[in-house]
């Protein structure tokens, strides 16, 4: 029996049979309404379900060409497009929470809505609306929807950090289409990373059954807080085994603030490279703690080295509230725009030691970009050499299969010059193809080789 990650494109949850055992005590029993004398969760489902949407998408799918003619721009000059083949339409449902009914915004799944042509929101109420995507992050899996729609109801925003393995939780979505449904468990585990989900993780398990159909539904507490986004299963054929995944609002909450902005989440580094620090690596190493994230490599001229921060250290605290790993460090890093200053605590001989950094931009994020005012450069992607390289340049840092320019380039080129004129950034390369005219000499570092290539 396989067992595999599935992140569903159809909704939430399903039916409650929270009581069914004697698990619930006293306490929480006490915590829960009665309806003659018997413990429901009526009154908290009746308060949550209109803040959870069902989300239905129609996006295009790319076929690749049997024909490599058709990707080449004189064949079709001459013959058209007529025989390419079609671009099909795919169609997905999901779910969405209302989290600001005042604005219209709706939380939901980045998977959902990916390249999606059209989104029609349905309400509990059985409104529909058309969405327009806001902004979107494919790292962390988070989209923001946008409906014009009055009288909407909101599910708040709770804190997950306060959240406990062991609460009680419910689940509220759209699986396999049906419409709203809800579901209840407890939380199982939390922090749940390095699963390759998703780029940035830190899940709450949870055992409320939770099946295709319910991205972007709601996991609730028992005050009909929001404390997660369903997100993925886990299971032996993507179906429901009580094991499945929501993005924490502790994330969610930096992540919406960015993309309600700026339309996108804008990612620091410090320039560190760390990893997990075990007893046996503390031991190793003579450390006393056990938890943290080890430094293991500084970026020359990285925020870290400007701060004082240095290999071997081991940051245990960020701004005051415990580093347990370097997955926790990474992602709470990841979250904070640039130009943030962060207190970072270190240990460094036996003695803790507080270091201020200020968040610096990622290299990825400094420069990438498409130049499509040249039909040979068609399907690459170009960014501006790091500080790392040793050749600068400009780079071929993507090339999709098939395209013009993989007839011609590959991945990691470096492009030196255009006409004997350097170029380092990509604007500098498109400037200088632009001056070029015509006909452009490209000059290349391919690994060892010097490469020429002409367009023309």
């Amino acid at each position: 029996m396989s067992v595999r990650f599935s992140r569903f494109v159809l909704a939430t949850a399903a039916a409650a049979a929270l009581f069914a055992t004697p698990a619930v005590n006293a306490a929480a029993q006490n915590a829960i309404p009665t309806r003659d004398g018997i413990p429901t969760l009526a009154p908290l489902v009746e308060k949550v379900v209109p803040g959870v949407v069902n989300i239905a998408v129609k996006a295009k799918v790319e076929v690749s060409a049997d024909n490599p003619l058709f990707n080449d721009p004189m064949f079709r000059r001459f013959f058209g497009d007529k025989n390419a083949p079609k671009m099909p339409e795919r169609s997905a449902v999901g779910s969405g929470v209302i989290v600001n009914a005042q604005k219209g915004y709706i939380l939901t799944n980045h998977h959902v809505i990916e390249d999606a042509s059209d989104i029609a929101v349905t309400l509990s109420d059985r409104r529909v609306f058309t969405a327009k995507v806001i902004g979107s992050d494919d790292q962390t899996d988070i989209a923001i929807l946008q409906v014009e729609a009055k009288n909407l109801t909101a599910i708040p925003m709770g804190d997950s950090d306060e959240v406990r393995v062991g609460d009680y939780v419910i689940a509220v979505g759209n699986p396999f289409s049906l419409g709203h449904t809800v579901t209840s468990g407890i939380v199982s585990a939390k922090g749940r990373g390095s699963m390759g989900i998703e780029g940035y993780e830190d899940f709450i398990q949870t055992d409320a059954s939770i099946n295709p159909g319910n991205s972007g539904g709601a996991l609730v507490n028992l005050k009909g807080e929001l404390v997660g986004m369903n997100t993925a299963i886990v299971g032996p054929s993507g179906g429901n085994v009580g094991i499945g995944f929501a993005v924490p609002t502790s994330m969610i909450k930096g992540v919406m603030a960015q993309l309600t902005e700026y339309g996108e989440v804008k990612r620091g580094i410090i320039g560190v490279g760390i990893q997990d620090l075990n007893p046996e690596l503390a031991k190793n190493l003579g450390m006393e703690q056990s938890e943290g994230a080890l430094v293991g490599t500084i970026a020359k001229g990285s925020p870290a080295e400007l701060a004082g921060v240095k290999a071997g250290d081991v940051v245990v605290a960020m701004d005051g509230k415990p580093v347990r790993t370097s997955g926790e460090l990474r992602n709470r890093i990841g979250l904070l725009t640039v130009g943030t200053s962060i207190n970072l605590t270190i240990l460094r001989d036996k003695a803790k030691k507080d270091i201020k950094v200020t968040i610096g931009k990622a290299p990825a994020e400094q420069e990438v970009a498409k130049v499509n005012d040249r039909p040979e450069l068609e399907g690459a992607t170009f960014s501006a050499a790091s500080s790392d390289d040793k050749v600068k340049g400009v780079v071929v840092t993507a090339i999709e299969r098939n395209s013009p320019a993989a007839q011609r380039f590959k991945q990691g080129d470096h492009i030196l010059s255009v006409n004997r004129k350097a170029v380092n950034t990509v604007e500098e390369f498109k400037t200088a193809l632009k001056d070029s005219g015509r006909s452009s000499a490209l000059f290349i570092k391919r690994g060892e080789e010097d490469v020429l290539i002409v367009l023309q």
